[in-house]
């Protein structure tokens, strides 16, 4: 067995909830959380005492310790307050996506168990419709809105020490991240996982007492969850809240509280390098701008951080290693790159088709080992023994290699997923929508690049006899069943589609078809 190993010293396992690892950054007269339309600011202690509030309140209204708590809200200073004080109380948190439909957001209400739902005003419509035959039983609203309880009203007395949880068992966040088929499945992180990432990401990160960062990346995202929320508010760091990106605001927002570090995704990367709007900002004080969430060519990257002259780098982690395992140490990397392993954790790469490990430089699937790995999938005991294999090892679905100085390159995918704009989209779960409109009879969904989503979604549609679909046909009927970022953007009429024997979709002769 070839094991990669980090260049950075094991660090003691946490013995702390992540609330309680991120209450030790906290400094009480700090700001620590600004909203940035608005500028309304919380420090520390205020922080710190709605979450011990919000705790309080949601024990004696009998909705701790063990519930699920749904969080459906943009980025906004309250995001952190609900999830630490739902924490703090020995709840468990499913973070929604917001721009999810009626639909989606009822799969992971049942999926979840959850017991409440917690969002805000502009999506109560949503909230309404997707709570009906769940287990939910009670709407809570940040604000106020018709027919729910605000979240004023939950506070309580202060919940002075965090709910006993079992680090190792407790799930305290439950994102829902797409896999190759199927619905979304929900990834349960131990508050071990959690604080254990915090510890091993400041090491090599750097993070600086009262540094602050604008945070566009979602919350219900576990880049935005535990990169930004988390290790900025242990690092002592602070978070300017974006509750969705414009490029404009954003650059507004960096130069006025002049952040050192931008966290940004592939689509930004590609803003920041070419759009013209760029030109208008004196970004120097930046000093290093990181991308992660899907691969960067280290074109893109160059040329981004020649424009700005900065330092260009890129980290790599899933939703189900909590989710870092590598980073660009102290702010540098090599073009291309994803960084390197961080404490606490070893890597293999590993022949798909032999199972054998493979020596430095040459591809093959990525496995990684460490505190951080999740401890499974909610309700599917067979994905989880896919995914987590012998001895503890993740099987990632990415292809990659590690150069002589323990640098991670990622160059495919064996997992069938989309990345578009840094979101995962499951083909499967595309094609399962599109084969219940009357006019398909069959269906296959591939990613295809794009300049600047990533990838695409590309749809090839055998017509049901005497039917004659178009794109924006299709696109109209997705629209109310998946996310905007699950819509297919281009379509082919095909005669059929290439299967295996077993009848699995031959995906490979589709993108050799289209010339990916």
């Amino acid at each position: 067995m070839t094991v990669i190993k980090s260049r950075f010293p094991d660090i003691a396992l946490s013995e702390k909830s992540v609330t309680e690892r991120v209450f030790e950054g906290i400094v009480a007269d700090r700001t620590v959380l600004i909203d940035g339309p608005s500028g309304r600011e919380l420090t520390g202690a205020q922080f710190v005492g709605a979450v011990k509030a919000l705790a309080g309140g949601l024990t004696q209204k009998g909705l701790a310790p063990g519930k699920v708590i749904a969080l459906m809200a943009p980025n906004i200073p309250e995001y952190c307050v609900v999830f630490h004080g739902a924490a703090w109380a020995g709840n468990t948190i499913t973070t929604v996506n917001p721009t999810y439909t009626v639909h989606e957001v009822k799969h992971q209400l049942l999926d979840s168990g959850a017991d409440v739902l917690v969002t805000v005003a502009p999506f109560m419509e949503t909230a309404r419709a997707a709570v009906e035959g769940t287990h939910v039983q009670q709407i809570i609203v940040i604000g106020e809105a018709e027919g729910a309880t605000p979240l004023t009203a939950m506070m309580g007395p202060p919940m002075e020490t965090q709910a006993p949880v079992d680090l190792d068992e407790h799930i305290v966040a439950l994102p829902y991240s797409s896999g190759t088929t199927g619905l979304p499945k929900g990834v349960m992180l131990t508050h071990r996982n959690l604080s254990m990432n915090i510890d091993q990401a400041l090491l090599p990160a750097d993070v600086r007492p009262g540094e602050m960062t604008v945070a566009f990346l979602p919350f219900f995202h576990i880049y935005g969850l535990e990169v930004l929320m988390n290790i900025y508010l242990a690092a002592g760091g602070g978070l300017v809240t974006m509750p969705r990106f414009d490029l404009e605001q954003f650059l507004e927002l960096t130069c006025k509280f002049r952040t050192p570090r931008l966290w940004i995704v592939p689509p930004v990367a590609l803003a920041l390098a070419k759009h013209p709007l760029v030109e208008k900002y004196d970004l120097s004080f930046v000093e290093q701008v990181n991308s992660a969430a899907a691969p960067l060519g280290a074109d893109v990257a160059e040329a981004m951080g020649a424009r700005l002259g900065t330092n260009a780098t890129q980290g790599y982690g899933m939703t189900e290693l909590s989710p870092v395992s590598h980073i660009s140490p102290q702010g540098h990397g090599k073009p291309g790159a994803s960084g390197v392993t961080i404490s606490n954790t070893e890597c293999r790469i590993v022949d798909p088709a032999t199972g054998q490990d493979l020596p430095l430089g040459e591809d093959g699937e990525l496995w990684v080992k460490g505190p951080q790995v999740m401890k499974g999938y909610l309700n599917n005991p067979k994905a989880t023994a896919e995914t987590i294999v012998e001895d503890g090892w993740l099987r990632t679905g990415d292809i990659g290699h590690f150069d002589e100085d323990g640098y991670l390159y990622i160059t495919d995918r064996l997992k069938e997923l989309i990345k578009y704009k840094g979101f995962q989209v499951a083909p499967a779960e595309v094609e399962a929508e599109i084969l219940t409109h009357h006019e398909i009879a069959d269906v296959a969904v591939i990613g295809v690049p794009d300049e600047d989503a990533g990838e695409i979604p590309m749809a090839f549609v055998v017509p049901a006899p005497g039917a004659e679909p178009t794109l924006e046909t299709l696109q109209g009927y997705l629209e109310g069943r998946l996310s905007h970022y699950k819509q297919i953007r281009r379509m082919r009429i095909v005669s059929e589609i290439p299967k295996s024997a077993a009848g699995k979709i031959l995906r490979r002769l589709l993108r050799e078809e289209v010339g990916t």
